[in-house]
């Protein structure tokens, strides 16, 4: 095994037709089931235009500001130490945040019953955006667990 490190170059992200913005793509990419990439667009355009209709701000503005308040600062990671397994915080980078805000928009927006696709995306995105939700809901208890378990910061992974 190697133990030179080696840094991947991050590929250029292939950015979505209306915005032109990788976040947006990324999170399209995230939604995306089964490589229906365009039944993806079609669903992420439709709740921005749906939220921007309903807080008459622009859809864009709205979603990054749900990913904002969505994203975490710390997360905990399983950690053995001696027999017993401590669950450790860290502080989430910046790229991973954004990740796991999308992930858990888009697994919160798929488990509510009920609506289309499009409608779920679209009201848990407002309510992400006004700071109350699921998805915000999951990013307290995780800084909460974080917080709980700082004793065992000194274990740094």
């Amino acid at each position: 095994m190697s133990r030179k490190a080696f840094k991947r170059k991050r590929r250029p992200s292939v950015l979505e037709s209306k915005f032109h913005n990788p976040i947006l793509s990324k999170f399209i990419r995230i939604l995306m089931w089964s490589g229906k990439l365009s039944t993806a667009e079609k669903l992420v355009y439709g709740a921005l235009d749906k939220a921007e209709s309903s807080l008459k701000q622009p859809g864009l503005e709205i979603f990054l500001k749900a990913l904002e308040n969505v994203k975490p600062l710390v997360k905990v990671k399983a950690r053995r130490v001696g027999g017993s397994t401590y669950q450790v915080p860290i502080e989430v980078q910046d790229d991973a945040g954004w990740t796991l805000a999308m992930r858990w928009i888009a697994q919160v927006a798929r488990n509510k019953g009920g609506a289309s696709m499009e409608d779920k995306l679209c009201r848990e995105l407002i309510e992400a955006f006004e700071k109350r939700g699921d998805a915000v809901r999951k990013r307290e208890e995780t800084h909460k667990m974080a917080e709980a378990n700082r004793a065992f910061a000194h274990y740094r992974v």
